[in-house]
């Protein structure tokens, strides 16, 4: 791969030659064509010129200095005793005699240094190997680029091994800004770019939070289609004039940052949603785990009380992992917020570690309601949702980013769903409370497994159904657990039809739709035959026509039709002849 040199830091490219000896200068040669830079009326972040751009100074310090401190803490920890002994033998009176029991053992490197009065040469060792470390997270971070284009977000990495990555912009999924809790107290955050595949993300770490936040406003707004209109478009944002420029003004800033403190919280929307707290730690309470975790307990005492003593061993490790695990779970979602914004949702949680994701629109490939019998007391409810987070299978965190909401009321419900799935008209949306929801009821609009097919699912037969409308499927399932999913069919891959042998005795069978991995599974078992057939043939032409007016991967370009069809419709109203009157009679 071929790259064009970087100008040097702080200068300007030189002059052009001057002519010699009276000869006039030769001809400049052709300039390379490179990616095109996004157009300045859509652009708000001097880091959006196109141009690579490194990360912030004190990436370094975050992405290896913390490991640095944790080798350093890991020494400290194993040499304690001996570090009381020598300096402050006081403190620990009893540790003497540990440490001559280790030198009489054959000792260690330690007890060479000491014997052989090599101080000097010791700390000169420790201090080369500090500057080893700093000068390679050093040269790392100055190797680590990246820049945004007209069509990409690249990022260049590597000392030895070069790598670049690249996040088609009419790809990204979503966007999302990560700030742990070190990463906050220096004012600064994680942009991550959600792609489309498996591993495919790319990530800025670190940048100031408020470069972070026009960087991402920037992706956005590139995304949503709104640079076709660039030509037609009034003049936008004045820019820095040159690079150097640009480079003065981001400096500036930063110091100002680093005199006046981190800076000022970024203003966000206004959440619809509020989770007070007791709320979330009685959800947690109430759950599934909490029954397995008190079962698990008492097979503990009584276990011990009859002098099963190895029970100890195998519950308690399990019990305090537990623990560990509900508290994180709780402390993940507090802070949650959800608002609308003009590029998609915006989603943040988290208490220590504080995460926010911006949604696109038509980026939820499918939405789960789901009520656990736990909660119908309470009158809670959960909603997931399947989308492209960019995360292999593997990867732990990918649930993270599908609970878009961790508990809440009916109310909250609907405004949820308002936000993650627009297309839905008030009265399709009140179908989904009242009648997917709660029902079956008496007027209801799904139709469920036939009575014959009981034997199948006993206890849910009569809620057990679907519902297709123009642009959703909804399938209905489930007594202990209440779900109903809904299935935006400009979203589906594939729908399938599937029947066993009892099935076939019984006139039924099973019907999934394919769509990407999450936790939301669209299966329906036990429905008619017939039915089946029939919703097959529906699903596939209502899925073409939904995915031919679907125009959510470009969300804002009907806005710019709309803008630039205006002035094309006064132009051609402007050069038109006018008819001359006709002669009265």
């Amino acid at each position: 791969m071929t790259t064009v040199p970087e100008p040097v830091e702080g200068h300007e490219a030189g002059p052009l030659p001057e002519p010699v000896d009276g000869h006039e200068a030769g001809p400049l040669p052709e300039p390379v064509d490179g990616p095109a830079a996004p157009p300045p009326q859509l652009v708000r972040s001097p880091l959006s010129d196109g141009e690579w751009h490194r990360l912030h100074p004190l990436t370094p310090l975050l992405r290896g200095g913390l490991f640095l401190l944790v080798v350093i803490g890991i020494i400290f920890s194993n040499l304690r005793d001996r570090l009381l002994y020598i300096f402050l033998p006081w403190l620990a009176p009893g540790v003497g005699d540990e440490v001559v029991e280790w030198e009489e053992m054959g000792g260690d490197p330690v007890d060479f240094v000491i014997a052989n009065n090599l101080y000097v040469l010791a700390a000169l060792a420790v201090l080369a190997v500090l500057i080893i470390l700093v000068a390679v997270f050093y040269t790392s971070w100055r190797f680590h680029t990246f820049r945004i284009t007209e069509d990409d977000v690249e990022v260049r990495s590597g000392i030895l091994f070069r790598t670049q990555r690249r996040a088609p912009l009419d790809r990204v999924q979503g966007v999302n800004l990560t700030r742990p809790m070190i990463a906050r107290l220096l004012g600064m955050a994680k942009l991550e770019v959600v792609g489309a595949g498996m591993s495919a993300n790319v990530k800025l770490e670190y940048l100031s939070t408020a470069n972070a936040e026009a960087v991402r406003a920037d992706i956005l707004r590139l995304a949503s289609g709104r640079r076709l209109a660039d030509a037609a478009a009034p003049g936008g944002a004045r820019r820095p004039a040159s690079r150097t420029a640009a480079i003065g003004l981001t400096v500036s800033r930063e110091l100002a940052g680093i005199i006046e403190g981190p800076e000022a919280p970024v203003a966000e929307p206004e959440s619809v949603v509020h989770i007070p707290l007791g709320r979330l730690v009685a959800s947690h309470v109430l759950s599934m785990s909490t029954v397995g975790l008190l079962f698990a307990i008492v097979a503990i005492v009584v276990g011990v009380t009859q002098g099963i003593t190895w029970m100890l061993f195998g519950f308690v490790p399990a019990i305090i992992g537990f623990g560990a695990y509900w508290v994180r779970s709780i402390f993940k979602s507090l802070r949650y917020s959800i608002a609308p914004t003009p590029d998609g949702v915006r989603i943040t949680y988290g208490l220590t570690t504080t995460i926010t994701e911006i949604l696109p629109p038509g980026r939820v490939h499918a939405v789960e309601v789901t009520q656990p019998i736990l909660w119908r007391p309470a009158g809670w409810w959960t909603i997931r949702i399947n989308r492209l987070t960019g995360r292999s299978a593997s990867d732990g965190t990918s649930d993270d980013f599908t609970t878009v909401l961790p508990v809440g009321t009916v109310a909250d419900v609907e405004r949820v769903l308002r936000l993650v799935q627009p297309a839905l008209t008030v009265t399709e949306r009140a179908l989904v409370v009242q009648q997917g929801m709660f029902g079956p009821t008496a007027d209801d609009a799904f139709t469920n497994t036939p009575r014959r097919a009981w034997w199948i699912r006993p206890l849910s037969y009569r809620r057990n159904g679907f519902l297709l409308t123009e642009d959703e499927l909804l399938m209905r399932r489930g007594v202990v657990w209440r779900k109903i999913v809904i299935l935006p069919l400009a979203r589906l891959q594939s729908f399938g039809l599937y029947q066993g042998p009892l099935d076939r005795l019984t006139g039924v069978t099973n019907g999934r739709a394919h769509i990407v991995q999450g936790p939301v599974t669209p299966f329906l078992a036990a429905i008619d035959r017939d039915v089946a057939l029939r919703l097959f043939d529906d699903v596939a032409r209502a899925a073409v026509r939904a995915a031919l007016s679907d125009r959510t991967h470009r969300w804002a370009q009907d806005d710019v039709d709309a803008a630039t069809a205006v002035p094309a419709a006064a132009e051609a109203t402007a050069a038109r002849p006018v008819d001359p009157p006709e002669p009265a009679r």
